[in-house]
């Protein structure tokens, strides 16, 4: 079965051409080489997939033969991404609203000030 067709089978991906532009932009690896979606997949191979910012590692685990139900999934692949990977999305997240709110747009000319009024404080210091 082809890699793209394979990822839509299993939802990764919710439409098989979302699943080959992403093997066309590299985030789809096995054995830490890009693959092409044509690259036919088999049992036991580790699918290395870069989504929403998230390193997915699927074990292959038997081929569907058609797309499957949310439920059975996890009859076809493995999933072996590591907590920590969910962590550091977790954290990019607080990372974005530290400074700005959503939705309040450019920083103004005071914030700009105090942006470097703040980098002038922090270097005298040492």
């Amino acid at each position: 079965m082809r890699i793209d067709k394979y990822l839509w089978c299993i939802r990764v991906y919710k439409t098989r051409s979302l699943a080959t532009d992403s093997c066309k932009k590299g985030h789809i690896k096995i054995g830490g080489s890009n693959v092409k979606a044509s690259r036919e997949v088999f049992g036991n191979e580790l699918l290395l997939v870069r989504k929403d910012q998230i390193n997915y590692q699927i074990r292959v685990i038997d081929l569907p033969q058609s797309r499957i139900g949310g439920k059975l999934v996890d009859l076809y692949r493995k999933d072996m991404t590591p907590a920590e990977e969910f962590d550091k999305n977790e954290l990019l997240k607080f990372a974005k609203e530290h400074y700005r709110k959503k939705g309040e747009g450019r920083p103004t000319k005071k914030d700009r000030r105090d942006i470097d009024g703040y980098q002038e404080n922090t270097n005298e210091k040492p």
